[in-house]
């Protein structure tokens, strides 16, 4: 049975990250010390920020956005959002992995992955209040999440803030788009190889959980293919495969064998601009 986020959010609980490393050069979380809401757990004194989003803000964007913050522990398949669902709170990812999917003809396709560098509900700037994914943790961890009208005061007194969270938006719309055009384009190893190294830049990690059976779901791929595929690449050296895990050894290698979408995608979410799709070179 699916989890469903819980109307209290737990305490924070990192034992299932341990796999997950801490990224360097975080800053902790400017805390205030005005009394939280009953509902709301408050923020310990010096948390550490992962979430690219929140630590690129300057200090005084920062603060103001810190106080409606609310920290909440992902388990797996918990699901965040359902499509054509009032979107009721933005989910600041920390570590652990969401995967963003829609329903095409009554089977589930993965459109984007989103770790530490994104936030889960953000799209809500560009199709208002209305879910257009479900989105579901595949690897279990944490976030911080603020509700959809706190997010909107401090917006309207801190534009900065909408400006920067709509570049986010932009890039993961590009990587919506991307990830279609590959599914119907590209060879189902570089399919794969795409699909691991984006997961591991997503959590910054070179072990991930993960099944065949999820390969499979997310892109739309046999069980069978998934396995000969993975097999390939361990042969090749570069990937080691565990009861449940994928260990990448040679990421870099991996990326090379990946298409032309892997890098499209990364450079997207490291410009301060999203580039426009070009035409697709061969890889």
């Amino acid at each position: 049975m699916i989890d469903r986020v819980p109307a209290v959010p737990e305490a924070l609980d990192y034992s299932a990250d341990t796999a997950l490393k801490q990224r360097p050069g975080t800053r902790p979380l400017l805390h205030r010390p005005p009394a939280p809401r009953p509902t709301k757990q408050p923020f310990a004194k010096n948390v550490i920020l992962k979430n690219v989003i929140l630590a690129r803000l300057s200090v005084q964007h920062l603060a103001a956005i810190a106080e409606c913050l609310e920290p909440i522990t992902l388990k797996e398949r918990m699901v965040l959002q359902e499509p054509k669902r009032q979107v009721e709170h933005v989910y600041f990812i920390e570590t652990g992995l969401v995967s963003l999917r829609v329903n095409a003809a009554g089977r589930l396709l993965e459109t984007a992955i989103i770790g530490y560098r994104g936030a889960v509900g953000a799209s809500f700037l560009r199709s208002r209040h209305l879910s257009t994914h479900q989105s579901v943790v595949v690897f279990p961890g944490s976030a911080h999440r603020i509700r959809v009208e706190d997010l909107r005061r401090v917006m309207k007194a801190h534009p900065e803030i909408r400006e920067h969270l709509s570049k986010y938006v932009q890039a993961l719309t590009f990587q919506c788009v991307q990830t279609g055009l590959c599914g119907v384009r590209h060879h189902r190893e570089q399919r794969l190889a795409s699909w691991l190294c984006l997961a591991s830049d997503a959590v910054d990690a070179c072990m991930l959980p993960v099944t065949h059976d999820y390969l499979s779901l997310a892109l739309g791929m046999r069980r069978a293919e998934v396995t000969e595929t993975l097999a390939r690449f361990e042969e090749q050296g570069l990937i080691r495969k565990m009861r449940g895990v994928v260990q990448i050894d040679q990421h870099k290698s991996l990326g090379e064998t990946a298409c032309c979408c892997y890098k499209l995608v990364s450079g997207a979410y490291a410009s301060p601009s999203v580039r426009p799709l070009i035409k697709e070179q061969t890889s």
